[in-house]
């Protein structure tokens, strides 16, 4: 089995018009084509080379990740002398995908990467994560080598990122047992010896996902008498297996039982300071949060997928009362659900890893020269339209894929809730997506700015104008009332100027601007291909239902009633 080749929602997004700007940019207009022979020579040969290299992915994943999952889920790591030991599922894993030289795609040529935009980056991480959720964890983690090539100095670059390109695995230390979601409070500390002109870094750090890698982040605090994020900075450990980093356990979790998630403590431990001090958490951190949520939204898109497959095929296979369960209403309306939610986040993974795509590579022009006017404020654009994405994705997808993953439980009915299916491990892996890299409640307190300031209105209308095929029409018009309920609801909350009550109405209207995106990816995507055009009614269905309800609850609720929803 092949997880690119069976899934041509895939290789569609790959036929996106904004694709050639993306690829053009990011290749510098092709400019490595004669410093080395691998390079694209243009647009064409670089799709080219994106589809080969997402069918290698997509073959390991169909042959040889997905098949160890179960064993890896029933075994997982273990401690050993302070140290990882990976389950023998995720060592192979991770070693065919070294053999194959699979990390570090993203990465500059000149350390060994293949200089891929972010879409096909993400369609790996989506098809790693639907052969094993749990693995993409360690796979994903890759993302620290982006933060490193942004941010580090040339020297710390030439030293680590080819060893990230050779299969050296990275983690990220935030974490600690008394800063979870609240970085700010971090206390691990980090010292400058003046003698060596080494860092050094004492404390325990905890929850940290591939706690045993190679090449660690660490955010620790540098400057002595601070207690809020300005005296955070972050730090590069090349974690050499010694005294200095160890083990302390790993947790034993819910689900995502192959990735191992680890109490560290460091003693003295050498690191390397990435960027400059104090900015650490501000902005350093901030850059791969962003780029984490962007993983999980993948990560979420990859589950999703899993558990439709899972649930379709045991829907057309189980026989109850003389027929297949799939001619069922009650079932048949569950797994289009299922797939039109699926979709749906697919579709904002994209449009998401679109936006980031764009930012991203004016970025690294912007670093060689001034960019032109219109460059700029293409920038911009992009940048604004990522950040206000992000915490969509993140929201949704994350959510989206613990529904689909306990709606698969359920089609499979008594026989989901045992081991012998994969449906139950999809659901004890799903539930800690809408947790870590900040929870759902975290993701709407980032998207409401773009709801008060008009960012999802804005780019809704632009939506709005698109051409779309003829038989959208009815369902734009549906679409367009949605907005006006959601611009209604937004207006009669921000005009209150209560804090405490736009904090309470947040979540419904963060909804309603998801919902309303979603809807109009769907048609845009489409009218591209009639392949969407079933989850594009079914989400619209879905979605002006919910979209309805939150308006009637908003224009509803007196706002002096807010107090009985505290718990004395």
């Amino acid at each position: 089995m092949n997880f690119y080749n069976d899934n041509p929602a895939l290789k569609f997004q790959l036929s996106h018009p904004l694709m050639q700007k993306i690829v053009t940019l990011k290749e510098r207009n092709f400019a490595d084509k004669d410093k080395y022979d691998y390079a694209s020579r243009d647009f064409e040969d670089a799709i080219d080379n994106y589809e080969k290299i997402l069918e290698i992915i997509g073959e390991i994943c169909g042959e040889v990740i997905a098949p160890n999952a179960e064993e890896v889920d029933h075994t997982g790591p273990q401690v050993v002398n302070n140290r990882v030991v990976y389950a023998p599922g995720t060592q192979q894993n991770h070693e065919v995908l070294t053999q194959a030289s699979l990390y570090g795609i993203g990465l500059p040529r000149q350390y060994g990467g293949l200089n891929f935009s972010m879409v096909p980056y993400v369609m790996a991480a989506e098809m790693v994560s639907r052969a094993d959720a749990g693995f993409a964890n360690i796979w994903g983690l890759q993302d620290c080598a982006e933060t490193i090539n942004e941010f580090a100095d040339e020297d710390i670059k030439r030293e680590f990122l080819p060893r990230v390109c050779e299969g050296q695995t990275c983690s990220m230390d935030l974490t600690e047992p008394d800063a979870g979601s609240d970085l700010q409070a971090v206390q691990l500390k980090a010292t400058f010896n003046e003698k060596d002109g080494m860092w050094y870094l004492n404390g325990v750090k905890r929850f940290i996902t591939n706690g045993d890698a190679h090449i660690k982040l660490v955010l620790a605090r540098s400057e002595e008498g601070t207690t809020d994020g300005r005296g955070l900075s972050l730090f590069l450990v090349d974690n050499k297996h010694d005294d200095t980093v160890k083990v302390r356990r790993i947790e034993n979790k819910l689900g995502i039982k192959g990735s191992p998630t680890c109490e560290l403590v460091f003693s003295n431990t050498p690191a390397k300071l990435i960027g400059s001090r104090r900015l650490g958490l501000i902005k350093y951190v901030m850059s791969l949060m962003n780029s984490a949520r962007l993983g999980v939204g993948a990560q979420s898109v990859g589950l999703s997928a899993a558990a439709y497959n899972e649930a379709l095929k045991y829907a057309k296979e189980r026989q109850q009362f003389g027929k297949a369960i799939i001619e069922f209403p009650s079932v048949f309306e569950m797994v289009s659900l299922i797939k039109a939610k699926l979709d749906a986040s697919r579709a904002l993974l994209y449009e998401t890893t679109r936006f980031v795509d764009m930012y991203k590579a004016y970025e690294a022009i912007e670093k060689d020269r001034r960019l032109e006017p219109e460059e700029k404020a293409e920038y911009k654009e992009f940048q604004r339209l990522a950040d206000a994405f992000t915490p969509l994705l993140k929201m949704f997808a994350s959510e989206y894929a613990n529904q689909n993953a306990f709606d698969c439980v359920q089609i499979h009915g008594g026989s989901g809730f045992m081991k012998d299916y994969a449906c139950e491990r999809l659901y004890r892996d799903a539930r800690i997506l809408t947790i870590y890299e900040g929870t759902s409640q975290l993701q709407v307190v980032a998207a409401i700015r773009h709801v008060t300031t008009g960012t999802y209105l804005q780019q809704i209308r632009e939506y709005e104008k698109l051409p779309i095929n003829p038989e959208f029409h009815s369902f734009r018009k549906r679409l367009m009332t949605m907005t006006n309920l959601y611009e209604n609801s937004v207006s009669r909350v921000i005009e209150t100027k209560n804090q405490e009550y736009i904090d309470f109405q947040a979540r419904r209207l963060v909804e309603m601007a998801g919902h309303i995106i979603m809807g109009y990816l769907l048609i845009l995507d489409g009218t591209r291909n009639d392949m969407f055009r079933k989850s594009a009614e079914v989400y619209i269905n879905y979605g002006e239902v919910e979209t309805r309800k939150h308006a009637t609850f908003i224009k509803t609720f007196d706002m002096e009633n807010i107090d009985i929803y505290k718990v004395v």
